[in-house]
């Protein structure tokens, strides 16, 4: 059953929890014995009295009925299912119970538009389809996309469409269910990246994986049961009751970050006593900017995780300044094909390599993970079959960043030619290009440069977006500042676009002006010399799940029609 949130909140923490095997299904079941009065989910973005809230047991429970709701309604093992519904304690307890019966939940950004969703979905062609009322609504309209599927249930009231609601299946169901114990290399999910920096693609999940990622993050945050995460991404809500940690769903739309009301934010950090969050560069700029501005702090935080794309030593400092003393931000450094890769925390970027990334080094992202093994590989656009030693490169340079260990993915859904573009056999070994310039330095430590696609090749060599941008991005007048290439492969004449902070201009100042100041500070770095046309942008293009990451192949196109 679903209780209303009864303030103040309690929540406490407990010795871990145990579950062996490859199904994280199994740690939901653990926690229900060893803790289930303790809140598992918070569906805070229901708002006001309507705010719900389920325990560990109440999940456990739910799940089950959903399991069997699903063998009912024909959702099996093995099969392919769309899942479009809203994130919350339905959305939730739906991929858990998934997860028990065997089936395969799919998970697609609806933020990348309807037209690139629906080439998604041709492309998988998934049998299965869990949906809300608007979701079906485009199923049915655009039913050539989806003629693949041939279950289905909705989430919330049946229209015309037919087919059982996911209430009606709970209702005829039991809490009692078997769940499956699968093999570490069995499909357990398909989770699209967002396309961000090309076509989005549907990336497979093995149950080993998800199983490692959960050990994974645990053990690199310190994270303990009892622990209460404001989840402002919504898949890192799933790892939450795995690892025995309360989930809050903020009262915010997860398809635009930027646009999150900080105060709710704040708001919900305060009402739940939460000790960590995970979330977009872009929602932690303005809880930052909303805290210092109104001289608050968040007492109870032990951690925020910011990752989803390049986070500004500033941003750090900023979030560090409203953490209480032995709390610290995290980066973690991945992809949707494998996290968590390598991370840091704020205080040894402040302490140790923000100075370098102002020089142009680079960002720093910490160590590898124990459990990943990770190489910088000669930059190479076309694929590559097996691992050679003459791959490598020595520590220092700059290569393709390549990466594998238990966390990380094998192959894309349907897609046999971007998984030749990014995957590499050796032996037994799957190593994945991580389509990441970067390099290892004399302790070990990994530094991300842009991406591969990103760097522009001018005949004097080749410049890297992220080292180039921290020379611009030094200037008061700059809130962040993106490296184009213009003109032909190979031949490329460099562009730096800023985008300037509001109201940093000072009065009577032209942008002729700044851009003049711009090009001395990069005339005076190797790196940027070769940099003589400088574009302001009032607002960058970014990715559609966080918000955050730089689209420049649609500044370079801008650049192309303005730049001289």
């Amino acid at each position: 059953m679903l209780s209303a949130t009864s303030p103040p909140f309690q929540s406490k923490s407990t010795k871990p929890a145990t579950a062996g095997g490859n199904s994280i299904a199994a740690h939901l079941a653990s926690m229900a014995k060893q803790s289930g009065e303790l809140p598992c989910v918070v569906a805070a973005n229901q708002g006001g009295a309507s705010c719900k809230q389920i325990t560990f047991l109440e999940m456990e429970r739910l799940t089950n009925r959903y399991a069997n709701g699903l063998l009912e309604a024909g959702i099996v093992r093995g099969m392919r299912t769309l899942v479009m519904v809203k994130p919350g304690i339905e959305f939730i307890g739906l991929i858990f119970a998934m997860l028990k019966v065997g089936a395969v939940p799919v998970l697609i950004d609806p933020g990348m538009g309807v037209k690139r969703m629906l080439s998604c979905i041709r492309t998988l062609k998934p049998e299965g389809f869990i949906g809300v009322p608007l979701a079906q609504v485009v199923r049915v309209l655009k039913r050539f996309s989806f003629r693949s599927v041939k279950k289905v249930i909705t989430v919330g009231r049946r229209g015309f469409w037919g087919g059982p609601t996911l209430t009606e299946l709970e209702a005829r169901s039991t809490d009692q269910f078997t769940a499956i114990e699968p093999a570490a290399d069995e499909e357990a999910a398909i989770l699209f990246t967002s396309g961000a920096t090309g076509a989005a693609k549907g990336v497979v999940y093995e149950h080993g994986m998800f199983a490692a990622q959960v050990r994974s993050i645990q053990s690199c945050y310190g994270i303990e049961p009892g622990e209460v995460d404001l989840s402002c991404f919504p898949l890192f809500a799933l790892f939450c009751p795995a690892m025995g940690m309360t989930s809050v769903i903020p009262d915010m739309d997860a398809s635009r970050p930027a646009l999150a009301d900080p105060a709710t934010l704040v708001s919900a950090i305060h009402e739940y006593n939460t000790t960590s969050s995970f979330g977009s560069p872009a929602v932690w700029k303005r809880v930052a900017a909303y805290c210092i501005e109104g001289h608050i702090t968040l007492p109870n935080m032990k951690r925020v995780l910011i990752a989803g794309a390049p986070v500004s030593w500033q941003l750090i400092n900023n979030v560090r300044r409203i953490l209480p003393d032995g709390a610290d931000v995290h980066t973690p450094y991945g992809a949707t094909e494998g996290l968590p890769v390598a991370s840091i925390s704020g205080s040894e970027i402040k302490n140790e390599t923000a100075r370098l990334t102002r020089q142009g080094h680079g960002i720093c992202v910490g160590k590898p993970r124990p459990e990943i093994s990770l190489r910088i590989m000669r930059i190479d656009d076309q694929p590559v079959d097996h691992w050679t030693d003459e791959l490598n490169t020595p520590r220092g340079t700059h290569g393709e960043i390549v990466v594998s260990g238990p966390v990380v993915t094998k192959t894309y859904a349907a897609l046999p030619l971007a998984t030749a573009l990014a995957k590499i056999q050796e032996n037994n070994l799957v190593w994945h290009r991580m389509g990441d310039i970067g390099y290892l330095d004399d302790e070990g430590r990994l530094w991300f440069c842009g991406r591969k696609t990103h760097r522009v090749i001018t005949d004097s060599g080749t410049m890297f977006s992220i080292c180039c941008e921290a020379i611009f991005n030094e200037h008061a007048a700059v809130a962040r500042s993106a490296l184009v290439g213009v003109g032909p492969e190979g031949r490329q004449r460099p562009i730096i676009t800023v985008e300037p902070h509001p109201g940093r201009f000072p009065k009577g100042t032209r942008r002729t002006e700044i851009a003049a100041e711009l090009l001395e500070l990069g005339q005076a770095n190797e790196l940027t010399r070769e940099i003589e046309t400088v574009l302001f942008h009032r607002s960058f293009p970014v990715d559609v799940r966080h918000n955050a990451k730089i689209d420049r192949q649609k500044l370079a196109l801008w650049a192309k029609k303005f730049s001289p």
